[in-house]
């Protein structure tokens, strides 16, 4: 057990020992770890939910060093994309449905940055200068997919980045929901998508005849889960140079 206070981010037990499998084993040869994996962990959840920079982690937690340069090998060998995916599937089957999502919801939310700098543009429809995050979510409003892009590619075109993991990681999935504002980009996306495993997409509208303001039961999902980025203050802006960083964050 850790002499010190805990923080409130911190993972308790249960909750490590299914993160554990996850964690690959250290390489052999070269210098022992000298930071344990676990207090890594804790000190990532520390800096996402209270928004420390780098060099500003606790002197409680391991060195600043430590934590950043666990992020790239886990980021590029996608650790984070694999607890997400055990994570997303275990909280579904407590809600009584399958491990697999059979249908998600597309949608976009344009950030400010920093003068941090990297990818960023001017987003003439959120008046928003920064960067865009393109997510897909099942309909509980889990993670399933983030694109981080500058704020000026257009939604329908961020929505083809970088998704083919759909084909190969999520077998059951068959209905993607967006708004009317990816309606025609998504056209020939869509029927590639029909053609390799019937996945169809569908404009989810506000009917015409409909004034002010209307919940839509498909939208509230991925609404709530922009939500949550919103209680992380590293999630508030986009801080990280790296939209790559940006990503493995969310």
């Amino acid at each position: 057990m850790q002499s010190r206070k805990p923080y409130p981010t911190e993972l308790h037990d249960a909750k490590w020992q299914i993160l554990t499998p996850l964690i690959p084993a250290a390489t052999p040869g070269g210098r022992p770890e000298e930071d344990p994996p676990r207090e890594i962990v804790n000190a990532l959840l520390s800096g996402i939910r209270t928004g420390w920079a780098w060099r500003c982690v606790p002197n409680a937690l391991p060195p600043w060093g430590s934590v950043y340069h666990s992020c790239w090998p886990w980021r590029r060998d996608g650790i984070r994309q694999r607890m997400n995916a055990v994570l997303r599937g275990a909280l579904r089957v407590l809600e009584g449905r399958h491990r697999q999502p059979s249908a998600g919801m597309r949608d976009s939310q344009s950030v400010q940055t920093t003068e941090r700098g990297g990818d960023h543009g001017f987003d003439s429809a959120k008046q928003v200068n920064g960067r865009k995050r393109h997510i897909l979510v099942e309909t509980l409003g889990l993670l399933i997919a983030v694109v981080g892009t500058a704020a000026t590619v257009p939604d329908r075109d961020g929505a083809t980045q970088r998704w083919g993991i759909l084909r190969h990681w999520f077998p059951r999935l068959r209905c993607l929901g967006a708004e009317g504002a990816y309606a025609g980009g998504l056209e020939t996306w869509g029927a590639w998508l029909r053609g390799y495993r019937k996945v169809r997409w569908e404009m989810v509208k506000r009917a015409d005849q409909v004034n002010g303001f209307v919940v839509l039961p498909q939208r509230g999902s991925i609404a709530r889960t922009f939500g949550w980025f919103g209680k992380y203050r590293r999630l508030s802006k986009a801080y990280e140079y790296l939209t790559a960083t940006s990503e493995a964050m969310m």
